[in-house]
């Protein structure tokens, strides 16, 4: 079987900059979380994830706000998302499917109709939703990361559910880090990382769903860069 993300990853800058990433990310993690690891430091950044995903949503709500309860509609249900997200990692090994749908249930309960929680909008939402499973069923050589960050655009930019869509496409690009052994302790904040380069993340997802493959490897290279400012923003760096 051809390798779907084997012409990404040999573009130039690709594999070295994700390389980079990761062995950053695995020095962090070694190195300062062996030891300190809790599930405090866990949910602590399950937190500050589900905030900046948010405000990226449309949210106007603090992070004290969202750490004292008192978040805006968008924040509530971000966090009620980061709540029971962890546990989804094993389904998204062997049905994404399932667990991309059950990620838009949890997030979307209080502001849809139960008949469209976890169903695409139409044939071509639910066409692209299959292409993001294939994709994660693929058994890629692909770098785990550049998985995650691709994973993360095609749902963002098909927008396949009624709402919530920029939220389930950080959550999922969370757990896929989570599932390939990454950072199993979610310890890393990706969607602090897009916050805090919230020109470029948009502007490369609007470059990414153009198609063409200028616009997927400029999204690429966005990613590892996003990925190591969510290192940065770990609950391991204080």
């Amino acid at each position: 079987m051809t390798d779907p993300l084997a012409w990404l990853t040999d573009l130039e800058g690709v594999r070295s900059a994700y390389a980079g990433t990761r062995d950053g990310i695995d020095v962090m993690l070694r190195d300062r979380g062996l030891r300190r690891t809790t599930p405090e430091l866990t949910a602590e950044s399950l937190l500050r994830g589900a905030h900046a995903s948010a405000v990226l949503e449309g949210s106007a709500s603090t992070l004290e706000d969202v750490r004292d309860g008192r978040g805006d509609e968008i924040a509530a249900d971000a966090v009620r998302l980061s709540a029971s997200m962890l546990a989804l990692a094993p389904l998204l090994k062997t049905a994404p499917l399932q667990a991309v749908a059950r990620l838009h249930t949890v997030v979307a309960s209080s502001a849809l109709p139960a008949d469209q929680l976890g169903r695409p909008r139409d044939a071509a939402s639910a066409d692209r939703l299959r292409g993001v499973a294939e994709l994660l069923l693929s058994g890629t050589e692909a770098p785990a990361l550049l998985v995650a960050a691709v994973a993360h655009a095609d749902v963002a930019t098909a927008a396949p559910f009624a709402s919530h869509n920029g939220i389930v496409a950080r959550a999922l690009e969370r757990l896929v880090l989570v599932s390939r052994g990454v950072d199993a302790k979610s310890l890393v904040v990706p969607e602090a990382g897009h916050l805090a380069q919230r020109a470029a993340y948009e502007s490369n997802l609007r470059a990414y769903s153009d198609g063409g493959p200028r616009g997927v490897q400029a999204w690429a290279l966005y990613g590892a860069e996003a990925f190591a400012a969510g290192a940065e923003a770990s609950p391991l760096r204080g």
